[in-house]
């Protein structure tokens, strides 16, 4: 059950998080509003009421109480939903907006559009910097490098070992992705929920074409890699003990902090995620450990205990080592831009899941699971976790933001390509309908994605099983 803790942790980070991606978003319309000389009201970090700032100008700087966010008040700006309000502005303001040399309704639509992308935009260039950052000043990568995509162990009447999957062979080709990573993979296997999927894989230096069936996961759980019986190798060196919980098969055994366990019953498992998952598939029988101790090779005999749900022998394992390898400024930006282009290509094919039927609704993430990730990914050892997390989450926000959907950026730039196209505007009395139906559709499903991001809280898991 998530702790008091956590919790904690998952909303302060949610509001850090959401915030600096929001205020860059409304920054990205604010910049460029003042480059078409379109008058600025209001910036606001937060959301009313105002609690201070400062006037520069025809703008007015503050500091709002709600701290989730922010936005940007142009003048001109009159359909419902925008700045919080559900009201348009009445016909005869309009008018009189148009006028206005500062309002945002007398300026070219080419200009407005622009505008409109300027949100976006800066959600993408803050990934793109972001990942810039950590690939050219970070870039934590194992101690031990596994370059290929390698099967560790494969879970006996799983679904990769009924798709004829083993221990050894070499991922070439997951579904359309050619020589993936696990990342990859993980990411075509949860595209592919309740489908079944092709892939070729190099077995003694001969490739071989298998088909996996990816089994429909119960709601709230995300793909993992013993979903399907496949434990990945993520590393060269031996298990490393740092701790020994007392009174556990492991201490009565004799396992000993600073051990290192290179094989399971002769079998040589490098990660405890390998180990763990081979002790359910064998439940309650006794292992032998290969344990190398000051340099001496020592065996010993455990049989693990149930504890819950799980078998276990009662240590702890470090995780895999890693190291700082920072890339040179060129290999940095090319790998910042591979990352950018793979995750905006993987929301891409989120989205048009939803239209396939291939992804569920219930398998998007609303306020509750970002918040969720964002806490795991604060607690989680090392840098990647937290670039990561923040970067794809301002590439979900961009992408989202350009869906040519009322209310939303990509909705606005619809209507003046529209309008341009008919070199006419729309009359404000059907626009303003459109905008309210939406607003009202965006509400809805705001309040189901809450809804199923509730649901899928442990607690809730865990009254229901």
């Amino acid at each position: 059950m998530q702790s008091f803790h956590d919790v904690v942790i998952a909303i302060v980070a949610f509001i850090v998080l959401i915030g600096v991606m929001v205020v860059v978003h409304e920054f990205g319309h604010f910049l460029v509003a003042k480059l078409c000389r379109v008058r600025v009201e209001q910036f606001s970090i937060g959301f009313p009421p105002r609690l201070f700032g400062i006037k520069i100008g025809e703008t007015d700087y503050c500091v709002s109480a709600l701290p989730l966010g922010g936005y940007v008040k142009m003048t001109g700006e009159s359909m419902p939903g925008e700045n919080m309000s559900l009201e348009g502005a009445a016909p005869d303001q309009i008018e009189a907006q148009k006028a206005d040399p500062g309002a945002l309704t007398s300026h070219p639509r080419w200009q407005r559009i622009l505008i409109g992308l300027a949100g976006p935009a800066a959600n993408f260039v803050l990934a793109f910097v972001l990942m810039v950052v950590y690939f050219g000043w970070i870039n934590e990568v194992p101690k031990y490098v596994v370059n290929s995509t390698t099967v560790e162990w494969i879970v006996p009447g799983s679904a990769a070992a009924q798709a004829g999957l083993k221990t050894g062979d070499v991922i070439q080709r997951f579904d359309t992705v050619d020589n993936p990573d696990w990342m990859q993979v993980a990411a075509q296997s949860t595209l592919n929920l309740g489908q079944t999927v092709q892939l070729t894989v190099e077995r003694a230096g001969v490739p071989t074409r298998l088909s996996l069936s990816i089994p429909n996961l119960p709601k709230g759980h995300d793909f993992d890699f013993p979903d399907v019986g496949i434990l990945p190798q993520r590393n060269l060196g031996p298990i490393n003990v740092v701790d020994v919980s007392p009174g556990t098969p492991a201490a009565q055994a004799g396992l000993e902090v600073g051990d290192e366990v290179e094989t399971v019953n002769g079998l040589s498992f490098h990660f405890i995620e390998t180990m763990i998952a081979y002790l359910q598939a064998n439940p309650g029988k006794t292992v032998t450990l290969g344990v190398v101790r000051k340099g001496a090779h020592v065996a010993i005999t455990a049989t693990p205990e149930k504890v819950g749900t799980k078998w276990q022998l009662g240590f702890t394992s470090a995780n895999p080592p890693l190291r700082y390898d920072p890339l040179p400024l060129g290999k940095a930006i090319a790998q910042s831009s591979k990352f950018c282009v793979n995750n905006s290509t993987l929301i891409v094919n989120v989205l048009g899941g939803l239209f396939t039927h291939k992804v569920a609704v219930s398998q998007l993430s609303g306020p509750v699971g970002i918040a969720r990730m964002a806490g795991q990914a604060a607690q989680m050892d090392g840098y990647m976790p937290k670039f990561w997390t923040a970067a794809a989450i301002s590439l979900n926000l961009g992408i989202l933001n350009l869906l040519p959907f009322p209310i939303l950026d990509g909705g606005m730039i619809l209507f003046l390509l529209i309008e341009g196209a008919m070199q006419r505007d729309i009359n404000i009395n059907v626009k303003e309908r459109i905008y309210q139906a939406a607003f009202v559709v965006l509400v809805v499903f705001f309040v189901f994605i809450i809804f199923n991001d509730v649901t899928k809280l442990p607690i809730f898991m865990h009254v229901k099983q």
